[in-house]
């Protein structure tokens, strides 16, 4: 279900620990699962856990737990605004509202080209740069603007 190259990494996550406590490495796992398909399906979820002999539902729990797993398709890219109150106090849900007018969507949906998906996040450990945007699970951006929130969105609908 998983492509042998995304099994070998898995692979090297769970080698990272001892032989009888592999599912150690599930959430390294959920993130490979998820950066080859695009989101976590049940079934993606189902081959991880035989994969590290665990049941399912601990899996499920892991998945559901943290908002960095895709539990449904979602956009080319996923923008994800730390709407805390701290960051709230430092302009977050204003970015976050003028993200909102800006793709035309509000949290937890995507734009009809299917491009964009808006998620609002719990605190991402970077008040003092509110406020913040978490691109994709993996790159944060800080202290946006506007403008800034305009060449972000610019940027991504320019990479295929």
């Amino acid at each position: 279900m998983l492509a042998p190259e995304s099994l070998k990494k898995i692979d090297r996550e769970v080698a990272k620990y001892p032989p009888d406590q592999k599912q150690s490495a599930v959430m390294a796992a959920l993130i490979i699962a998820q950066d080859e398909k695009g989101w976590l399906s049940t079934e993606t979820m189902d081959y991880v856990a035989q994969y590290l002999g665990m049941a399912p539902v601990a899996v499920y729990e892991v998945a559901s737990f943290y908002n960095m797993y895709n539990l449904q398709q979602s956009g080319t890219h996923k923008l994800t605004v730390c709407t805390c109150l701290p960051c709230g106090l430092q302009g977050s849900l204003e970015a976050a509202d003028y993200l909102r007018k800006k793709l035309g969507i509000g949290f937890g949906e995507t734009t009809p080209d299917g491009w964009f998906t808006l998620k609002e996040g719990e605190c991402m450990g970077a008040c003092a740069m509110a406020p913040v945007v978490l691109v994709d699970n993996k790159r944060m951006c800080d202290y946006m603007s506007n403008d800034k929130l305009d060449a972000l969105v610019d940027e991504l609908s320019r990479k295929t």
